[in-house]
């Protein structure tokens, strides 16, 4: 949340102006995946924010998306929130 609030204040934004955070869900290592979705969920919780998991796995045919390309992706493949199956680097 540190680094969320950082990034946020050199932005000059806040939480209250942001209505869906999309998280890519792996691979990762298990703390920071489980760390990330932790904080997400925590602020959908408080803030009311949605939120949508993915991996880049999940856009078949899409090998070459971009972040840029995630929420019409996450339309397109219909992802919802889905924080089950994380993708762990072994």
């Amino acid at each position: 949340m540190i680094l969320i609030n950082d990034f946020l204040k050199v932005n000059t934004s806040s939480l209250d102006l942001i209505d869906v955070i999309y998280v890519n869900r792996g691979p990762g290592s298990f703390a920071g995946i489980r760390n990330s979705l932790a904080t997400i969920k925590a602020l959908f919780l408080t803030k009311k924010i949605n939120y949508y998991c993915f991996s880049f796995n999940d856009f078949k045919g899409f090998e070459e998306a971009e972040y840029e390309d995630v929420p019409i992706l996450c339309e397109k493949f219909k992802i919802k929130k889905n924080l089950i199956n994380p993708i762990y680097l072994s």
